[in-house]
């Protein structure tokens, strides 16, 4: 006998901005880690060049929860540095342009 379930969800536009609040804690990392990852380059503020200062009120993109989970396992689980999370970003990222072609 197999129970049948109902899914329920929302399509999300790829240009969907999200709080760092909400990319926090979907991402379960602090503020602090996703400023680093800001400061070296691995994300990018929507509304542009990023201010430390500001941080709280920063808005990202919906696909920055894929980027940061990413950096997050590679971190974690892997031993990965912060320096060889970005190249492994910047590399699914080219490999991801060349499969579009």
């Amino acid at each position: 006998m197999t129970k049948s379930e109902v899914l329920r969800g929302q399509l999300i536009e790829e240009e969907t901005l999200i709080s760092v609040d909400e990319l926090c804690s979907n991402c379960r990392l602090k503020v602090e880690e996703l400023v680093t990852f800001v400061q070296e380059g691995i994300l990018d503020p929507a509304e542009g060049p990023p201010r430390p200062d500001r941080a709280y009120t920063w808005q990202f993109h919906i696909s920055s929860v894929r980027r940061v989970r990413t950096v997050v396992h590679l971190r974690r689980d892997l031993g990965v540095n912060l320096a060889g999370a970005a190249l492994a970003l910047e590399l699914l990222d080219r490999i991801a342009e060349l499969e579009r072609n």
